[in-house]
């Protein structure tokens, strides 16, 4: 069946009672070439009925935003991620631009950021490209949706230089300190949390943190196929991340927020439109 045809007549499960929308999630990885439109399906079917496809590089961010063309309520974002910050043409801003100007599913910049733990780009680099790309989002006047990772120090410096000319800014896939949160929070910035606070190994921690995360400006993100929600039952075989796992995301922050799972589905909800400067629930 065509991709829009099967988005179209996938009716949503009866037991999925909320809407809700995935910030992040990688499906122009390798892993979804096959199966792509069965998980866009099968998230609908689950209550998932947004959802952004993250760009990561000039490759990525053009396949993101033609898949997001293919589907109602799907966008994307158009970025260089640190690991791929060394490897940028002579055109990449331009092509970044371009895509944000002429798609209206793309709806950020980035995922752009700073990765001192692995290093896959010099540092210098790194800085270099994610320096340029908060130009072009204030230029643009665009959402940025950022990565950090063992570049604590360095990212909020330059994002305090920045913040100012910036619109909406989100903090993806957070698991870091209070510290490093209340800095984020201090800049106004949204938090993206990933099924890592479903790690009893790990994300406690991050889990706890949760609730100095004010409401209006928490988001959710399964950053699929990665970060599998380690308390899922039955545990999936193959450890790929879904996206029609978000609302179990969703039902653990419920619980640590002692709201309902309705309500944090609702606000979070509200909040990507808002972010992504979507105006209405069902726009396109």
């Amino acid at each position: 069946m065509p991709v829009d045809a099967l988005a179209k007549t996938t009716p949503k499960s009866e037991h999925a009672t909320e809407l809700w929308f995935d910030v992040g999630v990688n499906l122009t990885s390798g892993q979804f070439s096959t199966d792509y439109d069965l998980q866009i399906a099968n998230a609908m079917n689950a209550g998932v009925t947004h959802l952004c496809i993250t760009g990561t590089n000039e490759r990525e961010s053009s396949l993101a935003a033609d898949m997001a063309a293919t589907y109602p309520n799907l966008y994307s974002t158009a970025g260089v991620h640190p690991h791929d910050a060394k490897d940028v043409s002579g055109q990449y801003l331009s092509h970044l631009e371009s895509l944000y100007l002429t798609n209206p599913k793309v709806k950020a910049i980035g995922e752009c950021g700073l990765d001192f733990n692995r290093n896959y780009s010099p540092q210098d680099v790194q800085f270099q490209i994610f320096a340029e790309q908060l130009e072009l989002a204030a230029r643009l006047k665009a959402p940025v949706f950022l990565h950090q990772r063992d570049a604590h120090s360095t990212f909020v410096d330059l994002l305090k230089a920045k913040r100012s000319d910036l619109t909406q800014v989100v903090v993806h896939c957070f698991t870091g300190t209070q510290n490093e949160l209340d800095d984020y929070l201090d800049l106004d910035c949204y938090i993206g949390i990933t099924g890592w606070v479903c790690d009893e190994r790990r994300g406690l921690d991050v889990l706890a943190l949760v609730d100095r995360i004010p409401d209006n400006r928490l988001l959710i993100e399964t950053d699929a196929p990665y970060l599998l929600p380690r308390n899922l039952k039955p545990k999936p075989k193959k450890g790929r991340n879904l996206p029609m796992y978000l609302p179990h995301i969703g039902q653990q922050l419920a619980s640590q927020k002692n709201v309902s799972v309705s309500k944090l589905a609702e606000y979070t909800f509200q909040n990507s439109l808002r972010f992504f400067n979507i105006k209405a629930q069902g726009n396109g």
